[in-house]
This record gives C-alpha cells, sequence and structure tokens, in this order.
C-alpha cells in the first residue's frame, strides 16, 4: 500500500488539497479563495460551483507539486466548515441557490418561532444545540419557505441538502454518493445525539423533509470511490472541521482539549463516549466516531469571528495590507489602551448565544490609535477562548492543564503569549499546525488500515512551541471585557 493520503479541507474562506505522508508531514498542499458573498447585512452565502471549481484544482496542483497522480494515494479525507447549507437537484447536480453559511443570520426570525413558549434550549436534550442562526437545519427550512416552488420536489426527492461535505463528496464521486458523518450531521438540529441518526420528530418541528436528507455514517469507514484526477481512490474518512482538528491533535483520551483559531475559534474538549449536557452555553456534539465503535462526544464553544475579525481589519478599514502585519502593528503599543474590541458581527456564540448583539469597539479616545485597535482585536480572539474555558470547567469538572493549538492565527506570537496569560495554562502548538487537514487524512487512512488504530496516530505527534502563562494583571483585563460584552446586547 502507499504511504500517501490526501485531505480535502474545504473550510470557510478557502479550500485547500494537502498530501501527508505515514508520519504524518505535509508532502504538498494546494490552496485557493473563494468569495464571500454578502447580499444583504446578516446574510453571508457562498457559490457552490465555485467551491466546486476550487476543489478540482487544487486537487491537481497538490498532485503536480508532489509529482504524483491520484493512483499514488491510498485514500482520502473531507474536512469542511460545518453548518453552511447547500440545496441541489439530484438529476444534474445543480445547486438550486447558493449555499448559506454559518455565520448567516438570516434565520432569526424563525429560530425564535421554534423557541416560542419553550425558549432557546428547546432541542438542546435531543440535538445537544440551542436555537440559534448558526445550525443548519433551520437554514434549509427557510429557503424552502423562500421558495415555494422547491417545498414539493423536495418532498418527492428530487432535491438533495446537506452540509458542505456532502455537496464535495457528491462531486468526487460523480453524483454516486449522497451521504454525511454523525459530526457533521450533529451541527444539523436534525440528529438524534443517542440514536445516531435522523429524528423524524425534530424533522416535523424544523421542517426539513426526510427524502432530501443525506445517509448518516461513521466518520471512519468507507463513503465512495473518487473520480477524475482522484479516479478509483476510496474516500475513507469525513469530520467536521474542528472535530478533524481535535483527531489531528490526537486527543483521543476523555479530558484532552484543543482550541482551533480560523475564521472563527473552537474549543472541543473530549467527554469519552459520556454525552455531557452543558448548562453554561456550550455544545454537546459528536467528535467523531470510528467504523463500528461508539461515538465519542464532546463539549464545545464555537467563536464565530477570530481570524475574520483580522480580515476585516485588513479589508474594510484597509488597517493592514496583509494579516501577517497585525502582529507588529498590535506589538507596536505596549497594551491596549483600554480599548475592548467585541466582534458580535454575526451575534455572540457560546457562551452568551446572542443574536441581538452587534459588534462593538468601546473605550476608545483621543489617544486610540489603529494599533490600539489591532491589538484589541487580537485580545477580542484569547479573551473569547476564556469564556468558553471557564464555561468548559464548570460544565466538565476538568481543569485543563495545558490547551493544544492549531490554525491559521497560531504563528501569531503576540497573541498566542497573551492566550496563555489569559487562561493561566500553558499554551503548545503541534510540529503540524494545520491539524484540521491532518484529521482528515488520518481519519482516511485508519480507514484503509495506513494506520491500526489511534495509537499510531499519537506517535506522530510532535511538539512545536510552548508558550507559558504569565498572568499578572490578566483578570482585570477579563473583567474589562466583560464589561465591554454587556454593552452589545440588545442591539437588533
Amino acid at each position: 500500500m502507499t504511504d500517501l493520503v490526501g485531505a480535502l479541507d474545504q473550510g470557510t474562506t478557502s479550500t485547500r488539497f494537502m498530501l501527508f505522508d505515514r508520519s504524518g508531514s505535509v508532502v504538498s498542499t494546494a490552496q485557493e479563495e473563494h468569495r464571500q458573498i454578502f447580499p444583504q447585512p446578516g446574510w453571508v452565502e457562498h457559490d457552490p460551483n465555485e467551491i466546486t471549481t476550487r476543489m478540482w484544482s487544487v486537487i491537481e496542483s497538490a498532485l503536480d507539486r508532489a509529482g504524483v497522480d491520484g493512483s499514488a494515494l491510498a485514500a482520502v479525507g473531507i474536512t469542511n466548515q460545518r453548518e453552511t447549507a447547500v440545496v441541489w437537484d439530484r438529476s444534474d447536480g445543480s445547486p438550486v441557490a447558493n449555499a448559506i453559511v454559518w455565520q448567516d443570520t438570516r434565520t432569526a426570525e424563525l429560530c425564535e418561532r421554534l423557541g416560542a413558549g419553550a425558549g432557546q434550549d428547546r432541542f438542546r436534550a435531543k440535538t445537544g444545540l440551542p436555537l440559534a442562526t448558526y445550525f443548519s437545519g433551520p437554514k434549509v427550512r427557510w429557503l424552502l419557505d423562500s421558495r415555494p416552488d422547491l417545498s414539493e420536489r423536495s418532498r418527492r426527492g428530487d432535491l438533495a441538502f446537506g452540509t458542505i461535505d456532502s455537496w464535495v463528496l457528491w462531486q468526487l464521486t460523480g453524483g454516486a454518493v449522497h451521504a454525511t458523518d454523525v459530526t457533521n450531521a450533529s451541527r444539523t438540529m436534525l440528529m438524534d445525539l443517542v440514536a445516531l441518526d435522523w429524528d423524524e420528530d425534530m424533522l416535523g418541528e424544523v421542517g426539513v423533509p426526510a427524502p432530501m436528507l443525506p445517509e448518516i455514517r461513521p466518520s471512519v469507514g468507507p463513503f465512495g470511490v473518487g473520480i477524475g484526477p482522484l479516479e478509483g481512490v476510496p474516500v475513507t474518512g469525513i469530520l467536521g472541521d474542528q472535530q478533524a482538528a481535535l483527531f489531528g491533535q490526537t486527543c483521543f483520551d476523555p479530558g484532552d482539549a484543543k482550541n482551533t483559531y480560523g475564521t472563527g475559534c473552537f474549543m472541543l474538549l473530549n467527554t469519552g463516549t459520556e454525552l455531557i449536557h452543558s448548562a453554561n452555553g456550550l455544545l454537546t456534539t459528536v467528535g467523531y466516531r470510528i467504523g463500528s465503535a461508539p461515538a465519542v462526544y464532546a463539549l464545545e464553544g464555537s467563536i464565530a469571528i477570530a481570524g475574520a475579525l483580522v480580515q476585516w481589519l485588513r479589508d474594510n478599514l484597509g488597517i493592514i495590507e496583509t494579516s501577517a502585519q497585525i502582529e507588529a502593528l498590535a506589538a507596536s503599543v505596549p497594551d491596549n489602551g483600554d480599548v475592548y474590541f467585541v466582534p458580535a458581527f454575526s451575534g455572540l456564540f457560546a457562551p452568551h448565544w446572542r443574536a441581538d448583539a452587534r459588534g462593538a469597539v468601546v473605550g476608545m479616545t483621543r489617544f486610540t490609535t489603529k494599533a490600539h485597535l489591532a491589538r484589541a482585536a487580537l485580545e477580542a480572539t484569547a479573551f473569547q477562548t476564556r469564556e468558553v474555558l471557564d464555561a468548559m470547567k464548570a460544565d466538565s469538572g476538568v481543569a485543563l492543564t495545558e490547551l493544544r493549538v492549531d490554525g491559521g492565527m497560531v504563528g501569531n506570537e503576540l497573541l498566542m503569549q497573551f492566550q496563555a496569560d489569559v487562561l493561566g495554562v500553558p499554551v503548545v502548538r503541534p510540529l503540524v499546525s494545520e491539524t484540521t487537514a491532518l484529521g482528515a487524512a488520518y481519519a482516511a487512512g485508519l480507514g484503509v488500515g495506513l494506520w491500526d488504530s489511534p495509537d499510531d496516530l499519537r506517535a506522530n505527534w510532535g511538539e512545536d512551541r510552548r508558550w507559558l502563562p504569565s498572568p499578572e494583571g490578566a483578570e482585570s483585563l477579563f473583567a474589562r471585557w466583560q464589561q465591554a460584552v454587556q454593552r452589545t446586547f440588545d442591539w437588533v
């Protein structure tokens, strides 16, 4: 068997294909951005056809850079932005509308109606999720309600719904497979967390016809066979992006935790086969399922805006020309000048779940410069992570001894040091920081026997850098952050 595994990482802002060897080292990579479409305030969309075009392009580029063709791959895994919803025509594979992205808030009124009388936690016991605009089931209902022509077609089974993993799997297999895995299904608000299957009552309550739905399968196992440049290559792993990062960080034991710093920021705590319902604003989700083994669950703290705030400073305000410049700009001042930036652009996710919140910068004076704004933007990610960590401690009773980190922002050493200071625990970056794609590759490799067990994957993990906390003054800064958060509520 060949030692190479491919991973398709279809994220919020870009599509990437990476090749890894048996040691978990990167062999080659190719990445292309896709458009962010904003039809009106609060709406965020992607063009599914553009994503497909980018997908084939990066696959071919990564194979070319490695000097191999698809036959050199033992398997391919998929990881993806999770709650983004796509609906397409089964007959020709054409999307009926743009994908509605996880950041989109157009379902706020629908979620309020669904929670009327029972509140935001109406379905939490069954799905592990609060009623929020974040999740994909209500997005599908909104689309069907907005397009009467789609309703009858959806009931007949002429239309297919899927999160992005299902869309790219359909494309990779030439329309032969309509499936998803348990991690992505757990983010729709339509799956029973215990039964690990679509729930008839939830489908009726939310208003999504069963004939639209993909088959739910384990995260590790057979999904289909590729076409085109991946002709004959088995697809044997699918994980939602944050669960893939948990897998790539080899957080296989209860109590292991990781935080991914990407467009948003997502902390997951492995709770083993025990399903823990949060009383502190966290999500209960499926961490992964390997074949027929019992599912492993996780508590998750989801933060909507992290790296996206740096992009906003770059693209909307022009404070920086490239995202990499923010660290030097933020480091040019000794502190934030008492400025706090709460990036509630899509409301606030964990642990607040306030769709009525909107972004705010507080504490500005004539003394404030763009450097203070840059520093406040970086600190916002660290403060939000602290809020999530506090909620995890309260729910699980586990006091973390360290936090494994990954994602695009972990190259920012100023942020990582501040994160350690605010949390009061060491922050550890692995040798391979892009663990989302690595997790998808690991899942695919396990699916074809390239690795025998998770123990083989643990042996691949290595530490690159560790930041130790210097928490002097951190508590007072965090208290000021909490004051700023309160000022964003009730805006909408």
